[in-house]
């Protein structure tokens, strides 16, 4: 368990062992105060366009306004979809200050996806993006939506900026298909109603939930994670214990190109660097990435969040490679495993260590990070953030020593109520208060904590177990490879075997090569059987790779 000797005498210096959930009743309160606090900040900017931290008061109270004057009330789910744009956090604090659930929703999402998570949240209202309300046409009839509200790209980007933005993307582009949704609001007419009403600031308790975030649905159906005000409280808290060593308030720029409705960018960025007065840059298409480059020249950021997909894509492209990083403090991945030759060639080009942080939904999400300087250790998760305990299980359940292999297991004030409206799926989850991670890990001897894979990802060779991080970590060092993904396929002889997708860096890469130097560096079992060349893996909309659905495909 973390509470160990080793663990406290190696934790990181500056950064408290533990954190008081309690220090606010409510989300809205810590929102509330940091307005006030640093009013004359800028809080978002995204497409040029900024906020200051108290135009985001005077707008989100009008929302909240608006919101109460349509007749929802505490407690009343609303979704949110829409990538990276200003009205995001007008849209998410105007909901809490009202009293409502917010229910974030990818804007990816198919019209099914969207029908089940609307239909199992309950949501009454929306905010979406125009680019996806034709799927919400389809099937808005069967949910329980009355109060839509739909926004372009272009609409809070003001004067011909904003009329060019949206004719570029409707006309050019043509990214809007055709829809007919009824009694609608346009954004800024949901603000002008709003600003005729006073708001009713609904604080709520600790224990209120206040965010349905939905688990991402790569290991079956979407579930929606119930956090609360404390959940959300610690987790900000913690994430910002980590950091405050490294940073100063209302000094830092941070370069958010995660979507806010992905729980990792939601509650570091929307929460715990804004609560600091950080300036935090939208991107609103990440794979944009001459986007992502014009904006770093505008702001160059202190701090920049982000997946290991992205980073490696950004280290390839030429443009990314000729910024000035001089501004560079803090860098940290999270979503997904971060390749050492990915952090390796960030830390090299841009002279900021790349830390690998651990999360889940179902823990708001931060679990674990690493030291955010020198001292981390590429291939670890870090250690626990503040107040939380984590250890590892064998499969009887039993407490293993460090160094053995099992499942993590983490307690702390940031893990979720339970899923929302599946008791038993929460009782297989949540076991004597223990979230049961389905990651499978160590603890090392200097309290660092290793993933070795998932459960369901581990493919069974002979009996020995193989693990497909491994596997893409070392064949993501081939200077001929851009992105590679590793899954277990049927084999009659040894039960499963390995087979690796890989996207080629140089088009000259044949397979005979790279199974070559797979023999080199791997043991026997562990070698690739099968290769496969694609022109791109398939991913979520934050660039998570889905082995899953490679194994589906294949």
């Amino acid at each position: 368990m973390s509470e160990n000797k080793v663990w406290l005498e190696n934790y990181p210096s500056g950064v408290p062992v533990k954190i008081n959930p309690d220090a606010y009743t409510s989300l809205v309160d810590m929102i509330e105060e940091t307005f006030k606090k640093y009013p004359d900040q800028v809080a978002f900017k995204c497409m040029g366009a900024q906020i200051t931290f108290k135009q985001l008061d005077n707008l989100s109270y009008a929302f909240g306004a608006y919101l109460q004057q349509k007749g929802l009330e505490k407690g009343d789910k609303i979704a949110l979809m829409m990538p990276n744009l200003i009205q995001y956090p007008i849209a998410l604090f105007g909901a809490l200050r009202a009293g409502l659930v917010v229910v974030n929703t990818n804007p990816l999402y198919t019209a099914r996806e969207m029908h089940h998570q609307f239909k199992d949240s309950g949501a009454k209202a929306i905010v979406i993006c125009e680019n996806f309300a034709h799927n919400l046409e389809k099937i808005i009839g069967d949910t329980g939506i009355k109060n839509i509200v739909v926004t372009s790209i272009g609409e809070l980007l003001g004067g011909i900026k904003g009329v060019l933005t949206n004719f570029v993307v409707r006309k050019v582009k043509k990214m809007v298909p055709p829809f007919k949704l009824n009694n609608t609001d346009s954004f800024k007419e949901a603000l002008a109603q709003g600003k005729k009403y006073k708001l009713n600031t609904v604080n709520g308790e600790s224990d209120d939930v206040i965010l349905l975030q939905y688990t991402g649905g790569t290991t079956g159906v979407s579930k929606g994670a119930m956090l609360t005000n404390r959940n959300l409280v610690a987790n900000m808290l913690q994430i910002r214990s980590i950091m405050m060593p490294f940073l100063k308030e209302k000094e830092e720029v941070a370069l958010s190109p995660l979507p806010m409705y992905h729980i990792f960018a939601f509650v570091v960025n929307a929460l715990a660097l804004m609560s600091i007065g950080t300036k935090t840059v939208l991107i609103t298409n990440p794979r944009d990435l001459k986007s992502v480059v014009t904006a770093m020249k505008a702001d160059p950021p202190t701090l920049i969040t982000g997946v290991n997909t992205l980073f490696n894509a950004l280290i390839n492209f030429k443009d990314f490679t000729n910024l000035d990083f001089s501004n560079l403090k803090v860098t940290v991945g999270g979503g997904m495993a971060v390749q050492r030759p990915v952090a390796e060639k960030w830390q090299k080009l841009t002279g900021c260590p790349l830390s690998e942080g651990y999360g889940m939904t179902e823990a708001s999400p931060v679990i674990s990070c690493n030291p955010l300087d020198e001292t981390g250790q590429i291939g670890t998760i870090g250690m626990p953030v503040p107040s939380t305990d984590v250890r590892i299980v064998g499969e009887d359940g039993s407490v293993l020593p460090q160094g053995e292999v099992g499942e993590i297991q983490v307690k702390g004030p940031q893990v979720m109520k339970g899923y929302y409206n599946r008791p038993e799926a929460t009782a297989d989850t949540i076991k004597d208060g223990w979230l049961c991670t389905g990651d499978i890990g160590t603890m090392q001897k200097d309290g660092f904590f290793k993933i070795v894979d998932r459960k369901k990802d581990m493919i069974l060779v002979s009996g020995f177990n193989v693990y497909p991080n491994e596997i893409e970590d070392f064949v993501a060092t081939h200077d001929k490879v851009l992105e590679v993904a590793a899954i277990g396929v049927p084999d009659d002889k040894s039960g499963e075997v390995v087979k690796i997708f890989v996207v080629k860096k140089d088009n000259s890469l044949k397979e005979k090569e790279l199974l070559e130097y797979c023999r080199e560096g791997l043991t026997g079992y562990k070698v690739p059987k099968h290769v496969e060349f694609k022109d791109e893996l398939p991913k979520t909309n934050v660039g998570k790779i889905l082995r899953r659905a490679l194994r589906e495909s294949n």
